[in-house]
C-alpha cells in the first residue's frame, strides 16, 4: 500500500517532487522513491505491507518498464510463478514487484490479470518515445487525482488532492457548482472534484498517452454480471455467499505485518469478523462517543466481539474535540464529504495504527451489492405501487433535499446550478431510464456512481491518513460477481434487505445481531449540534449569515433559519444541511482563504501544508 504522484510531457523541479511526497507522506511513510527522465517523472510513497524487505519503488527502477503502485496485489503469489515460468526475473516477494513484468508480457492488458484494489502509473521508454498508462481497480477502491491541461498536453497526478495541489498552479478555480454537488449528492459524483482543472480517474480505467500526444481513455470490462438470472434456489445462493466471503477474508488477512477488524456491530462487519475469526484470534475495533447518544453500538460490537472471542478494542472520542477533529478530517479528504460518520472514521483509524496495526478489514460495499439501504426499499415498494420512485429517493441520496436547496440558494445560484446539474447526465438517464428493474437500476448506480466517489475514496483517504490499509472483502471481484446478478427478491422483500446476505449470516452471528433493525453507521449529528455544545458554537461562528452570503450562492438569513429550526425542534434535516453547510466552510477555509494568522498555509496533523489559493 502506497501513495503515488508524478508527472508526463511535464516539468517538475526535485523541490516540487519533495513537496508533494510530503504532502501525503502519512499514507506511505516507511519509503520514498523517485524517478524521472525527459519530460516525466513517478514517484511514491510507500506502506511496508507485503515483503517488507523488497518493494523498492518505483517497480523495475533502471528498466524500460517503471511503474509506481497504491493498492494490493491479492493473487502476486500465481502472477510470480506464472511470469518467472516465461522467464521473467521477479526481485522480491512485494506483490506490486511483479507489475513490469507483467505489463512487459501482456502489454496495456496486463490489468485484466490483476486481482485486488489498485491505482498505479507505467512508464514504458521503449518507443521513440516514453508513453504513460494510468489505471485504477474494478470498483474505485484506490482513487487516483489528476490535471490534463489539453493545450500543452500536460498531466500531473497524485493519490490525494492536497498533495497534488502541491505541484502549483492546479486548483486555482473552485467549480462555481461545487457547493450544489455537495448537497445534492454529499461530495462530487463521476470524475468531477471541487475543482474545475482536477477530475478522478473512474474505476476500472485505463488512461494511456505518448509523450506530446492526446490521452486515450477506455474504461475497461466490468467483469461482473449486470442482472443476470436467479442462480438457485435461496440456501444454495446463501451458502455459495457464505463460502466466497470465507475464502476473500481469509486472503485479505495475509500480510506481513499486524491485521486488525473494524466491528461496528451491525450485519456487514459482524460477519466479516466472525469470518477472520475462524482463521485465529483477532483484535476488533469500535468507534463510541463520550457520553449518551443515540444510535450507540458498542453493545452490539462487544457482543459480536464476544462471540468471536476476539480482543476487542473501545474508541472513545469526546464530543467536545470534534470542531478540531472535523479540520483534521476536512483536510485529509481534500474536498467536502457530507458524512457525519467521516470524523469517527478518522478517529478509528487513528487509533488502530496507535495500537499497532497496519491493516485493517472492513465491511463497506455491503449495502450497494446486496442492496441493504432503506431508500431502495421505499423506492422499489413505491415503483411495485405504480408511484413516482425517483424524487424521494434521490432526496434520500442527498444532504439537503430539493425543496430546502431551492430555498437556501440565492436567485443566481439558482438558476446557475439548473444549467449544471449535480448528477452526471449519462449517470441520471441510467438511473431513471435505463435497463433492468428500478432496483437494478438504483444497484448500478449506487455501485458505478455513489460507492467509489461517497465511500471508497472517504475510507481510503482516512485510513491511510494514519497509515492503515483498509480492506474490504464485500469489493472483491468474487462477492460483486454474486450479489450484483441476485434478482431483486433475493435483495429485498417483504420489508427486508439484504434478504440473501442475513441468510449466509445465520448461525454465524448473535441472534440480537441479526434480528435487530437495521440502522444507520454514523455519528448523531442531531442530537450533538445542539445549543450549548461546543460544536453548535463553532457552526454558529463559522456559518454566521454574513459570512455564508459573502459568495452570492446561499442566502444567510435562510442558513440561519436552519440554526432557529434545529434549536426549537431538532431533526436530521436540519442538522445534516448545518453540518454539511459547516463541512463546507472548514474546507474553504483550508483549502481557498488565507486564514488570519496563517498567511498561505494551514496547520494540520504533522506539520504546515501550503494550500491552494483561489485566483
Amino acid at each position: 500500500m502506497c501513495r503515488i504522484f508524478g508527472y508526463f510531457n511535464a516539468a517538475s523541479t526535485p523541490h516540487a517532487m519533495r513537496t508533494v511526497a510530503a504532502l501525503q507522506r502519512h499514507g506511505g511513510p516507511d519509503a520514498t522513491g523517485v524517478a524521472r527522465g525527459a519530460g516525466w517523472g513517478l514517484g511514491s510513497n510507500r506502506l511496508a505491507v507485503v515483503g517488507l524487505d523488497g518493494g523498492r519503488q518505483p517497480y523495475g527502477r533502471g528498466g524500460p518498464v517503471q511503474v509506481v503502485f497504491n493498492g494490493e496485489i491479492y493473487n502476486h503469489e500465481e502472477l510470480r510463478r506464472r511470469l518467472e515460468g516465461l522467464g521473467h526475473v521477479i526481485p522480491d516477494r512485494c506483490d506490486g514487484s511483479v507489475l513490469p513484468a507483467l505489463y512487459l508480457e501482456y502489454g496495456e492488458e496486463f490489468t485484466e490479470h490483476l486481482d485486488g484494489m489498485y491505482a498505479l502509473a507505467l512508464v514504458d521508454t521503449r518507443g521513440a518515445v516514453p508513453r504513460l498508462l494510468l489505471a485504477t481497480d474494478h470498483i474505485g477502491m484506490k482513487p487516483l487525482y489528476h490535471r490534463w491541461d489539453p493545450a500543452d498536453r500536460s498531466l500531473y497526478f497524485a493519490s490525494e488532492l492536497p498533495a497534488l495541489l502541491g505541484f502549483g498552479g492546479i486548483g486555482g478555480r473552485v467549480r462555481e457548482s461545487a457547493l450544489d454537488a455537495l448537497l445534492t449528492t454529499r461530495t462530487p459524483f463521476g470524475t468531477r472534484t471541487m475543482y474545475e482543472d482536477v477530475e478522478v480517474l473512474e474505476p476500472g480505467t485505463t488512461w494511456v498517452c505518448e509523450l506530446g500526444g492526446p490521452p486515450r481513455v477506455r474504461r475497461r470490462a466490468a467483469h461482473v454480471p449486470d442482472g443476470a438470472a436467479d442462480p438457485g434456489d435461496g440456501f444454495t445462493t446463501a451458502r455459495q455467499v457464505r463460502r466466497t466471503l470465507r475464502h476473500e477474508v481469509g486472503r485479505l488477512l495475509e500480510a506481513d505485518v499486524p491485521v486488525a477488524v473494524v466491528t461496528s456491530g451491525g450485519l456487514d462487519s459482524s460477519l466479516v469478523t466472525a469470518l477472520a475469526a475462524e482463521h485465529g484470534p483477532q483484535h476488533t475495533f469500535t468507534i463510541a462517543y463520550r457520553g449518551t447518544w443515540p444510535f450507540d453500538e458498542r453493545h452490539f460490537a462487544r457482543e459480536v466481539a464476544d462471540r468471536a472471542r476476539t480482543v476487542h478494542h473501545e474508541v472513545e472520542i469526546d464530543p467536545a474535540g470534534f470542531p478540531g477533529l472535523l479540520e483534521d478530517t476536512v483536510w485529509h479528504l481534500g474536498q467536502p464529504n457530507a458524512d457525519p460518520i467521516a470524523l469517527s472514521t478518522y478517529a478509528l483509524f487513528r487509533a488502530i495504527r496507535e495500537a499497532g496495526f497496519t491493516v485493517a478489514l472492513t465491511g463497506d460495499g455491503a449495502d450497494e451489492v446486496f442492496g441493504g439501504y432503506e431508500r431502495m426499499r421505499l423506492a422499489t415498494e413505491r415503483a411495485a405501487a405504480g408511484a413516482d420512485w425517483a424524487p424521494a429517493y434521490l432526496d434520500a441520496l442527498s444532504a439537503v433535499p430539493a425543496a430546502l436547496r431551492g430555498r437556501l440558494y440565492t436567485d443566481a445560484y439558482r438558476a446557475h446550478v439548473a444549467a449544471d446539474p449535480a448528477l452526471p447526465g449519462a449517470a441520471r438517464q441510467d438511473l431513471l431510464h435505463g435497463p433492468g428493474t428500478v432496483l437494478d437500476r438504483i444497484t448500478r448506480f449506487e455501485l458505478e456512481q455513489r460507492l467509489p466517489a461517497y465511500h471508497l475514496r472517504r475510507v481510503d483517504h482516512l485510513s491511510m491518513a494514519s497509515s492503515v490499509e483498509a480492506r474490504l472483502p464485500f469489493c472483491q471481484r468474487s462477492v460483486l460477481s454474486l450479489g450484483r446478478p441476485l434478482p431483486d427478491h433475493r435483495r429485498i422483500q417483504g420489508g427486508q434487505v439484504k434478504r440473501t446476505l442475513y441468510a449466509a449470516a445465520a448461525g454465524l452471528l448473535p441472534d440480537r445481531v441479526l434480528s435487530r433493525p437495521k440502522q444507520p453507521f454514523t455519528l448523531p449529528v442531531t442530537a450533538m449540534l445542539r445549543p450549548g455544545t461546543t460544536l453548535w458554537e463553532y457552526a454558529r461562528d463559522l456559518l454566521a449569515p454574513d459570512r455564508t452570503a459573502a459568495a452570492g450562492r446561499l442566502d444567510g438569513r435562510a442558513v440561519d433559519d436552519l440554526f432557529t429550526a434545529q434549536a426549537e425542534r431538532p431533526d436530521d434535516t436540519a442538522a445534516l444541511a448545518l453540518w454539511t453547510l459547516l463541512v463546507h466552510e472548514v474546507w474553504d477555509g483550508q483549502f481557498r482563504r488565507s486564514l488570519p494568522g496563517r498567511g498561505t498555509a494551514a496547520q494540520v496533523p504533522g506539520g504546515t501544508r501550503p494550500l491552494a489559493v483561489a485566483a
